[in-house]
C-alpha cells in the first residue's frame, strides 16, 4: 500500500472509506454496542493509509499502536463533547439525536482523530481527514489546531478554526464563525496566527476572531457577526452595534 503504488483517486476512496470505518466505530461504541475497540477493521485501513505516506513500517506499525491505545481516551472525549452538546441543544431530543444527525459533532469526530495522528507526526493523512469532514459539513478544523474538553458546535455551516487556534473547555461556538489569521508571509509560517478561546466562551453566528496575539478572556460572549483583531478580558460581551430600521408600507394608499 506504498504512495508509489497508488494514484490519487484510489489514495481519496482509501481515506474517505476509513474515515468512515472510524466514525463508525465510534459511534456504535458510544451507543453501547458490544463490538467496540475489538473491530480490527478500521485500523487496519488506517494502518494502510498511514503506509500510503510513509515507506517505514516499523514507524507506521509504532503510531498505529498508539492510536489503538489511545482511542478509548478519545471515546471518552468525543462522550463529553456529544453530551455537552446535547445539554446545550433544547433542539437536540436525545443524545442518540447527536451522536447520528448532528453535523457538527460528525466533525468534531474526525479531527479528534486526525489531531491524534498529527501529534504523532503523520504527515498529510490528518489533513484529508479533516478535510473529507469539511466536504460533508461545511465545517474546516485544521487538524492541529488545539481543542479542549466538552466542545460544542451547533448548526456548523461555514466555521473555520486555523492551524494554531487554541480553544478552551467548554465552548460553543455557532455557524460562521472564523478563528483566522491576519495577513503574514510563508516566513512566518511557523509562528502562532490563530486566535486563543480560553474557557466557557460562547461565539455567535458570524463572527471573525483573527490574530496569534488576540485572546479571549475566559467566559466571555461574543456577540454575532462581530470583528476582532485584539484581546478582550474574561467576563466580557463584545456585541456589533447595528441600526435596524422596520418601514411599513401603506398599501391601502396605493390601491
Amino acid at each position: 500500500m506504498e504512495r508509489n503504488k497508488l494514484n490519487y483517486i484510489e489514495i481519496r476512496k482509501m481515506v474517505e472509506g476509513l474515515s468512515d470505518s472510524f466514525s463508525e466505530l465510534i459511534i456504535e461504541s458510544l451507543l453501547g454496542a458490544e463490538q467496540k475497540v475489538d473491530d480490527a477493521k478500521p485500523f487496519s485501513k488506517l494502518y494502510d493509509a498511514i503506509r500510503c505516506f510513509n515507506s517505514d513500517t516499523s514507524q507506521c506499525q509504532r503510531q498505529l499502536e498508539i492510536v489503538y491505545q489511545g482511542f478509548p481516551s478519545i471515546l471518552d472525549t468525543l462522550s463529553h463533547d456529544a453530551n455537552f452538546i446535547y445539554q446545550n441543544d433544547p433542539a437536540a431530543q436525545s443524545l442518540e439525536e447527536v451522536l447520528l444527525a448532528y453535523p457538527g459533532f460528525f466533525a468534531i469526530i474526525h479531527y479528534r482523530l486526525a489531531n491524534l495522528l498529527h501529534r504523532m507526526g503523520v504527515k498529510i493523512l490528518p489533513r484529508m481527514i479533516t478535510e473529507y469532514a469539511h466536504s460533508k459539513t461545511g465545517i474546516d478544523i485544521h487538524p492541529a489546531a488545539t481543542i479542549g474538553q466538552q466542545f460544542c458546535i451547533d448548526h456548523g455551516t461555514g466555521i473555520v478554526i486555523g492551524e494554531t487556534a487554541k480553544i478552551g473547555d467548554r465552548v460553543k461556538i455557532y455557524q460562521g464563525v472564523t478563528l483566522g489569521a491576519l495577513s503574514v508571509s510563508k516566513s512566518l509560517a511557523t509562528t502562532k496566527r490563530h486566535p486563543t478561546i480560553e474557557d466557557d466562551v460562547i461565539i455567535y453566528a458570524g463572527s471573525t476572531i483573527l490574530g496569534g496575539e488576540t485572546v479571549i478572556g475566559h467566559n466571555s460572549v461574543i456577540g454575532g457577526n462581530v470583528w476582532l483583531v485584539k484581546s478582550v478580558p474574561p467576563f466580557s460581551m463584545v456585541y456589533h452595534e447595528s441600526k435596524v430600521i422596520v418601514q411599513q408600507n401603506d398599501y391601502k394608499t396605493k390601491m
